[in-house]
């Protein structure tokens, strides 16, 4: 099946679910990563049951902290 991965078009296994896609894509500190699915993000603990379907468009967000700046 076809879905988008970051902006480009990939094929994957039907029923591919967020974890597998998570090994599958190589992403580095899957740990810290957050992902939406069509725009709607999908909950840490929903990885292992949340498949995929054909035209998804999948994102991997980093969401980083940062500090003041004082000059």
């Amino acid at each position: 099946m076809k879905i988008t991965v970051s902006g480009e078009k990939k094929e994957v296994k039907d029923g591919i679910t967020v974890s597998e896609l998570i090994v599958e894509e190589n992403v580095e500190t899957p740990e810290y990563v957050t992902v939406s699915v069509n725009e709607e993000f999908v909950k840490k603990e929903d990885f292992e049951t949340k498949k995929l379907s054909e035209g998804d468009e999948v994102e991997f967000l980093y969401f980083m902290g940062g500090g003041a700046y004082f000059a």
